[in-house]
């Protein structure tokens, strides 16, 4: 697969996910740009498969715990980025 394999495209990537991270919470630290790739990871997986989401929630109880404690994190972070940047257009509300 050519994005895996081409190390331009990867590299191109990677700084699209951490211009995300940023726009959403502000930060672009390689710990933050990896929560957020969970996060959005998780998210999808909730919203075009909710029974294998339900499903591993109730197999994982600590693992749901963990991502709801993610969730609540990246929102915070997001509501708190926001409040800074009340005028930026990449906000949305």
């Amino acid at each position: 697969m050519k994005l895996l394999d081409d190390p331009a495209l990867r590299q191109s990537f990677e700084a699209l996910l951490e211009t995300y991270s940023e726009l959403l919470v502000g930060d672009t630290s390689p710990e933050t740009v990896e929560q957020v790739k969970l996060w959005a990871l998780y998210n999808h997986i909730h919203k075009t498969m909710p029974a294998l989401a339900n499903h591993w929630n109730a197999n994982h109880p600590e693992a749901k715990a963990a991502v709801r404690e993610l969730f609540e994190d990246i929102k915070e972070r997001n509501r708190l980025r926001r409040e800074r940047q009340p005028n930026d257009p990449t906000t949305s509300n």
